[in-house]
C-alpha cells in the first residue's frame, strides 16, 4: 500500500492512528505538501481528483480516497482492534461522532476554506481565527453534551476502547489547539483526548512524529 499524507492534515491524521492501531505499516509513504500546493499537482491530480490527503492506493492499483471511508475499509479487511463496536445501536453513535468531527465541522475549517475566506472575502488572519474558534466551539458543546451524558462514553468516545470516534476526536482537537480555541469548556472531550494521547498509536501518528513535520 502507499498512503499519501501530510503531517498537519486532520484527515490523514485520523488515518494514521486507525492503521497504528492496527499494526498496518503502508510499504510506502508519499507526503503531498498542501501549504506548497503539492495537491494542485497533476501527477497527484492523478490519484486523487480531488487534490485532498490522504489518499490510499492498494496493491492492485485501486485507490481509496475519503479519510473515514479508508478506516473502514481498513477495518473491514483487518479484524484486529476493531474500530466499530459489535452491536448496530454502538455503531451508529460511533458513526455519528465521527461525523460530528469529519464532516460537520473540519470540512469548514480546512486550509482551502482558510484560503477562499482570505482571497475571495479578504477575511484578515484575526477574522479567519476567530471563525475557525466559532465553530469548533459550536462542534464541541455539542458533543460534549453528548459524551458527558451518554453511558456509552467510557475511557474513550465509547467504552474501553478506541474507535473510529477517537480517530476523528484526537485530530480536530490538536487542530483546534492550534487555533487557540479554549478547551477548558469541554472536560469530558479533555480527558478522553489524553487517553488517547497516552496511547503509543496515537504517539506514533501525532503530527510532530512525522518525517515532513516543521514546526
Amino acid at each position: 500500500m502507499i498512503f499519501y499524507s501530510y503531517f498537519r492534515s486532520s484527515a490523514a491524521y485520523r488515518v494514521r492512528i486507525a492503521m497504528q492501531l492496527k499494526g498496518i505499516i503502508p510499504s510506502e509513504t508519499v507526503f503531498v505538501n498542501l501549504r506548497e500546493g503539492d495537491q494542485h499537482e497533476e501527477r497527484y491530480r492523478k490519484i486523487n481528483p480531488q487534490g485532498l490527503v490522504p489518499a490510499l492506493v492498494l496493491n492492485d492499483g485501486t485507490v481509496l480516497t475519503q479519510s473515514v471511508a479508508i478506516i473502514q475499509y481498513l477495518d473491514e479487511t483487518h479484524k484486529n482492534h476493531p474500530l466499530l463496536p459489535e452491536s448496530a445501536v454502538g455503531k451508529a453513535r460511533v458513526r455519528a461522532l465521527a461525523d460530528a468531527m469529519s464532516s460537520d465541522l473540519q470540512p469548514i475549517t480546512n486550509l482551502r476554506v482558510q484560503k477562499y475566506l482570505e482571497q475571495r472575502w479578504r477575511m484578515v488572519e484575526d477574522e479567519r481565527k476567530e471563525w475557525i474558534q466559532h465553530w469548533n466551539n459550536v462542534a464541541f458543546t455539542a458533543l460534549e453534551t453528548e459524551l458527558s451524558q451518554s453511558p456509552h462514553t467510557g475511557d474513550f468516545c465509547h467504552g474501553s476502547a478506541m474507535t473510529l470516534a477517537d480517530c476523528c476526536l484526537v485530530p480536530q482537537v490538536f487542530s483546534a489547539e492550534r487555533f487557540a480555541v479554549d478547551m477548558t469548556p469541554y472536560p469530558t472531550i479533555q480527558r478522553i483526548v489524553s487517553n488517547c494521547l497516552a496511547h503509543p498509536a496515537v504517539q506514533n501518528a501525532h503530527p510532530k512524529a512525522q518525517p515532513d513535520f516543521v514546526a
